[in-house]
């Protein structure tokens, strides 16, 4: 069975968290990338 001292449930939910941060950190990127796009897009149509 795994360690269940509350040091290695602390650090094992510190690790999960960052791997969640560093996942909608990506997700927000490519949101932006696209949001960049449109935007360009409709920019140039209204030229």
């Amino acid at each position: 069975m795994g360690d269940k001292s509350p040091k290695s449930t602390q650090k094992k939910a510190t690790q999960k968290q960052t791997i969640t941060d560093g996942a909608n950190k990506k997700k927000q990127a490519l949101v932006t990338a696209q949001q960049a796009t449109k935007a360009k897009a409709a920019a140039t149509k209204k030229k």
